[in-house]
This record gives C-alpha cells, structure tokens and sequence, in this order.
C-alpha cells in the first residue's frame, strides 16, 4: 500500500547502523565526562592558536557536549569555526598528553599574568588550595580540576563537531563583559555523532513553535506582552480535549475539582511564604481599595485556604482536590521559550490533605494515575528520582520518617525502579519527580508529588482525630502534567504535530472534486458530526491535487476525496496519514471507523 505524502513515513531515515543506538548523557558516562571536557581543552587551544587575542574564561561539558566562552575582540563566524574544528584535529593527531599540575596560588596567579589572561585572575580568587591546573602538550594549560583523557589519541577525530555560537556574559551577569560561547559536540564513535545529528535535526523538525505556527495551534503576540500565550481554534480544541480526558480521569480517581482566584491580598502571601522566598518570581502588587493584591504564582494557598473553610474530621480524609489553575510567574526575557517557559500558565495542581498512615496508598494512587494519563498521550518512558530530607528542614524526625518511607514503599509497590537524590528534597518534605522519554529519546521534567509539612503548619490546618484531639494533616502536593502549556508543547515534538486520532483538532476533511457534490458532503459532513467526529469541507474550490497537499500540511489524520464516483456509490475515497491510500469506503464503513478510533486514546483508524 502506498503511504500517503507527508505520512509518518517521511520523517529523516537513519542508516541501519544507527538505528538502536543508545546516546548517554555526559552524567551517565565516566568515559564521555573526560572526553567532552578534554574537548573543550583542545577547543581553546585551536581558538588561541587561530585567534591569539582570544581570551578563554570558563569550559565546562554539558550534557550533550561542551562549550567555550572567549573575549574576542570580533565575532567568530561558521568560517572560523570550520577553522578551529580543522585546528583541534590537528592537535587531536598529535597525541599529546594531558598533565595534571598542582601549584600554589602565588604560581598559578605568575602563570596567569604571564599571559595576560585577567579572568583566568577573577576564577583563580575564587579557588581553595590546592589549586590544580591541566596542561596540554607544552604550549597550553588552564585551571582545572579535571577529569581528563591521558593524551589526545584517546579522542576520536571523526567523533566530534562543533555546533554554534552564542553569546554570553562573564559569571551570566548582563552588566559584565559580554563573551561568545562556541557549543560543540564530542562522542566515543562517528556512529554516536551520527545518530545525535539525526536526533538534533528531528528535534528541529518537531519544534513547536514552528509546528505551532504552521498548524495554527497558538501564538504568543508581542502587543500584548512576552510568554502570553494565545490560543488558536485548532489549539483550543487540542487543549480542551486534554482537559477533559483530565477531568475525567481525576473524577474516577476521587478528585473532586476547585475553581479558584487569579488574585488574592498580599497578606495570603505573606503568610504561605512565597512573598519571602518568591517575590523575585511574582508580579508586583496592584492598589484595589486601600488594599494591595498580587497575582497568584501557585495555586497551593488557595487549596489550603478552601480545606480551612470548615473544621474537617479524621473520617473525611483523604481529601483529594485538583484544579487547572492559571498561574503568573515573572520570567526573564532571555529564558522564555515557546510553551516551555511562559509567564502565565495552566498547572494541573492538585492537593491531597490525608493522614500520616494514608501517604502510602495516597502517593501509589498518584502514580497509577500519573502512569494512566501520560500512556494516554503516548508516554510510557519515565525516568523516576526520589529526594530526601535536607539538613535545614522543618518538622519533626517521626514525621520524616513516615513521609520518606510511604513514598519509599509507594514505589515499591508500583515496581518502579529510582535513583535516590539525598538530601535533595525541599526543606517542608521529601519530593518524587517523574520525567518523561519521548519519541527522540530526550527527557522532560513533568510530574511531581512533594509532600508538605510547611503550610499545614504555617495556616494552622487542622482535623479532629479519633482521640477527639486536634492534629496537623499531611499535605501532598502533586502535579501530573506540570502545567498544561508546557506539556502541550512536549506533546506537538513527540508527534511532530501528527496528533493522534482522538486528539487531532480536525479528524476528517472532505475533498469535493466539484462543486456538484457539495450537497452529498453536506449531508456526510452531518452524519460524521452527530457522531462526535470532528469533521470539515474545503470549501476553497482548488484543484484536486493542491486540496490533497493543503490537507497534508495540515496533518489531517483522514482525507476523503468525493467526486461524483463516490457521491453515488455512497462513500468517499479515503487517505490515511498513517496507512496511506484506503481506497473507496461506505459512509457506513466510515462513521464506524471514525467512532472508533475515537472513543479510545491511541486507537488507529483502521478499516
């Protein structure tokens, strides 16, 4: 069967010997720690051989690679950098040894004067002996801690690339010297380099805010403002579908729903604490009647002050609320990004008031739940971290104890496996982050469960025990999605925009060959509507094969091409993104089709 233009099939192909090769972070290797950051070494050596009033600052990896930052007195282009690349496989070649030395500070601070490097003067004031510093060959060194490879034969020439350049200022202050940052790249095999361009050319290809664009899902509008996002119909529909596979999910689990304020007095704030450890991250205060009123960041305190509202019993909890609240945070301009970093958002907050002997039950329901929804949008990846008790911390060791050890034996219980971050947790309790794998095989940060023995604390919250006492109750703070702009944006790159059926924001669009058969995609256009399928006619009057190629770059799951064959057979000629041409089906065979693959998350249309 031939796949239809644009189908999934036309996503970049790998050569076989990529395919199922595994990239690891620079964290998760020993071996690629040494050879990135023995790259960024052999990187400024090219730079000041090339460039001799380069000045070098910092080179530290990354998790992918490793980057530079140089004072130059001009700007480095792609020219140069195919000259410095060049420059490092020379050096690369000539087997030198990397040499850990250790000097004192009066050494270090002669070498540094020596060649005149004052940044180099600014890091090494900032040391504690013993200072260290790596030589490479007999003309370059630089402060370092190490690791390092023993000698340059160790580094593959054919396994690196340099990548780009940006700018940067010195320390990341924007009112210090402004630097330009060379990012490059470094693998133990050309294999590796290969499989991380292709995986670096799907992630543009899968850029949301491209695809956003495109697809006329959202626009962020400078008139109105930075990192406010606009929602489109298309999108709107998308989002609207998610929230109620949500809702619905949370009412089968027990959640009841809250709808709460956008703002609240200042003293709300002040009280839960986020005046004193937020300010820099909330909008500042606005005069309403002799009061002062800030837009909310989280949504925790208004849950806290609605479970506040009555006196609660013992026998009511658990108590399970969740709210698609929207949230203000203040972001600076150079950190927002697409749906990835707004200054007003949609968390799918939750909060769960229980007591000490529920934490168990309650968080493994979390993760059932956390696990039900994710699959639903194709998630099925998760890399699982669990952070435990700070040394500053507030509560008493009992109730660590019992808040550590539910969360503990949750995952035990969901047979999830987890790497233990300790001491990593917040000072008011210990936390599970979730991150999700996606189709390229990049991790995002999404769920959370954090428990919380701060603001039960901090507005008295209170239940009556069995005993007849009163008591504090646990407080779990738990998000599934993360916020609901930020997800989105995750969901378009792991499909690339070919959302799934259930999810596509038009499942079907009918093709007229003339305008003779509007009247028979008129009456398919009602029967495909009154059955919940999501259905439209182009109306533009284009010639058969432009009408096709519209729908294509529109993503459209299904096209049905009706001509005046198939207005009197009684079906349409039917093209899958997926499966490619369907040929003639009945309206019948159709509407069933179409209902199906909608009634189920991740259904197929199939025929």
């Amino acid at each position: 069967m031939k796949p239809a233009i644009g189908s999934k099939n036309d996503s970049p192909q790998r050569t076989s010997e990529t395919q199922g090769i595994t990239l690891l972070k620079t964290s998760e290797s020993s071996n690629l720690l040494k050879i990135r950051h023995s790259m960024s070494h052999v990187m400024a050596m090219a730079v000041q051989r090339l460039f001799p009033k380069a000045q070098v600052t910092i080179g530290p990896w990354t998790e992918s690679g490793f980057y530079y930052d140089f004072d130059n007195p001009e700007p480095f282009t792609e020219k140069d950098l195919k000259a410095i690349k060049a420059e490092m496989s020379k050096i690369i070649k000539h087997h030198l040894n990397f040499e850990k030395i250790e000097v004192s500070r009066e050494e270090a601070e002669r070498r540094i004067q020596a060649q005149g490097e004052p940044y180099k003067l600014e890091l090494l004031a900032g040391l504690t002996e013993p200072i260290t510093l790596y030589t490479l060959g007999d003309e370059w060194w630089d402060l370092c801690a190490g690791p390092h490879v023993t000698n340059t034969k160790e580094l593959n020439p054919q396994a690196f690339d340099l990548e780009s350049v940006a700018g940067s200022y010195w320390r990341g202050d924007e009112n210090k010297a402004r630097l330009q940052r060379i990012y490059g790249t470094a693998w133990e095999t050309p294999e590796q380099l290969e499989e991380y361009k292709h995986r670096k050319n799907e992630a543009l290809r899968r850029d949301h805010r491209r695809l956003g664009s495109d697809l006329h899902l959202f626009s962020i509008e400078d008139e109105a403002g930075a990192g406010l996002v606009f929602w489109h119909p298309r999108g709107a529909r998308v989002r609207l579908l998610i929230e109620d596979f949500w809702r619905q999910a949370h009412f089968e689990s027990g959640y009841e729903i809250l709808y709460t304020p956008h703002i609240a007095d200042i003293h709300l704030w002040k009280t839960s604490g986020h005046l004193d450890f937020y300010n820099e991250s909330m909008f500042g205060p606005m005069q309403i009647d002799q009061r002062e009123y800030q837009l909310k960041p989280m949504n925790c305190p208004f849950h806290v002050l609605t479970y506040k509202s009555a006196l609660r019993s013992y026998r009511e909890l658990p108590i399970r609320w969740a709210e698609l609240g929207t949230v203000y945070r203040y972001e600076r301009p150079g950190v927002m990004h697409g749906l990835m970093r707004v200054r007003g958002f949609t968390q799918d907050d939750a909060h769960i008031f229980c007591l000490p002997e529920q934490i168990r039950e309650e968080v493994l329901a979390v993760l059932n739940l956390t696990e039900y929804i994710l699959s639903a949008f194709d998630f099925k990846k998760y890399e699982i971290n669990l952070s435990t008790r700070p040394e500053q911390s507030i509560g008493d060791d009992a109730v660590w104890d019992v808040a550590t050890n539910g969360l503990i034996e949750a995952l035990s219980d969901k047979q999830w496996g987890y790497t233990i971050d300790e001491g990593g947790g917040a000072f008011y309790g210990p936390k599970i982050d979730l991150k999700i794998e996606d189709a390229i095989g990049r991790t995002w940060q999404c769920s959370t469960i954090q428990l919380d023995f701060n603001l039960p604390e901090r507005f008295r919250l209170e239940y009556v025990a069995s005993d007849g006492t009163r008591q504090r109750p646990i407080m779990i703070h738990r998000a599934i999605f993360g916020s609901l702009e930020r997800f989105f944006g995750i969901m378009v790159e792991n499909c690339a925009g070919d959302f799934p059926f259930w999810l596509a924001p038009e499942q079907i669009r009918l093709l007229p060959v003339t305008d003779e058969v509007l009247p028979y995609c008129e009456e398919l256009l009602s029967q495909l509507q009154l059955s919940g399928i999501r259905t439209t006619i182009d109306r533009s009057g284009d010639r058969l094969g432009k009408l096709i190629r519209n729908g294509e770059q529109n993503k459209i799951p299904v096209l049905a091409v009706i001509g005046a064959k198939e207005a009197v057979a009684g079906g349409a000629c039917l093209r899958s993104r997926y499966d490619g041409d369907l040929g003639l089906v009945t309206t019948q065979t159709l509407v069933r089709a179409a209902t199906l693959a909608n009634c189920k998350q991740n259904s197929r249309f199939l025929i």
